[in-house]
């Protein structure tokens, strides 16, 4: 039994000595990073930036023929990343990560996580009516994911993700301010996207639900939709707003999201992710490796044809005729003539 004792004992100490936090642990690198699961992708000017599991970010200066894995702080999973400028560029992802690169995406620093998110909430909420909801999740809140990521600009941006945790920075991620009570959200419903479309800038979320910022109220407000099922993104311009997510769904607004008409895409499963090419064309992937191309600002979309379809989690247009997605099987280049 002493023996037994012993050797759970020493297993343990063991287990303790060689566990690190994944907050704390460089991202490994890896040769199959470019092929391995990459959940979202973004250009850097004219370079292409992946980001993916175990904190996985890879990049390519050659329109997706070589890649190279960058330098990364964490090896949390990532699930969306964004870059304002060439060079200046931000990616959240589990744990309430929030990453920043200020050469491209080559290197990264950590600038946020869910422990402070979640010491950061309970400080500022504290006393008012939502600290007992808050006090109660505080545990958990380090576990919880950031699921999108929107700069207007260099300075200026807004990180989204489960259970309607949103955060501000005015000063380019040095300070983040939480957005807890700006959004009409009372069922606290997941947050999956958020765009800059024209001048305004919107969040997806369960249940049919798309939020707009109301620039002068200092809050992102409700807009009813026709849809009951959850929007994973939205897309288009000022003039025609398209939100998409699952079996297909999408659904169209000409007037900044007041009134909403559903568009037949002929697609069964989730639409995950979207751009807009040079000239104008949206484009759609999905988790079944489709892609639609829309060149009448989203009213209508024709499948594009592919010899080997495959997966997609996100997509970005790469000037007129091609796009990158990424998916479970990493990176690929498309042509979408």
């Amino acid at each position: 039994m002493a023996a037994m004792l012993l050797t759970a004992s020493m297993a343990t100490a063991v287990a303790s000595a060689t566990f690190r936090d994944v907050l704390e642990l460089p991202s490994a690198a890896s040769r199959y990073a470019a092929t391995s699961l990459l959940i979202g992708v973004a250009m850097a000017g004219m370079r292409i930036v992946g980001v993916g599991q175990h904190g996985h970010i890879v990049y390519s200066d050659d329109q997706g023929k070589k890649w190279l894995q960058a330098s990364v702080p964490v090896s949390s999973d990532l699930v969306a990343v964004q870059f304002p400028t060439p060079q200046k560029g931000w990616a959240v992802g589990h744990d309430g990560v929030v990453l920043h690169s200020s050469d491209g995406g080559a290197t990264w620093v950590k600038q946020f996580d869910g422990r402070v998110a979640a010491r950061l909430m309970e400080s500022v909420y504290a006393g008012s009516a939502a600290a007992d909801e808050i006090q109660k999740n505080s545990s958990q809140e380090a576990d919880k994911p950031f699921m999108d990521v929107c700069f207007e600009n260099e300075t200026t941006g807004f990180i989204v993700g489960a259970f309607s945790l949103i955060f501000r920075t005015t000063d380019g991620g040095k300070n983040w301010s939480p957005w807890y009570d700006r959004i009409d959200n009372p069922r606290r419903f997941h947050l999956y996207a958020i765009r800059s479309i024209g001048q305004d800038i919107y969040i997806t979320a369960e249940q049919g639900t798309v939020f707009k910022l109301d620039r002068q109220a200092g809050r992102f407000t409700a807009i009813k939709t026709p849809y009951a099922g959850s929007y994973f993104g939205i897309t288009g311009t000022s003039g025609a707003l398209v939100a998409f997510g699952m079996r297909g769904n999408a659904y169209r607004s000409r007037d900044n999201g007041s009134n909403w008409q559903k568009v037949e895409t002929g697609v069964p499963v989730g639409l995950v992710g979207a751009t807009m090419t040079g000239e104008g064309k949206l484009v759609l992937v999905s988790q079944g490796g489709h892609i639609l191309v829309s060149s009448d600002n989203g009213a209508s979309f024709v499948p594009i044809k592919m010899d080997h379809p495959v997966p997609a989690a996100a997509v970005v247009a790469l000037g007129t005729e091609t796009v990158a997605m990424v998916g479970p099987l990493g990176a690929k280049v498309q042509s979408i003539k």
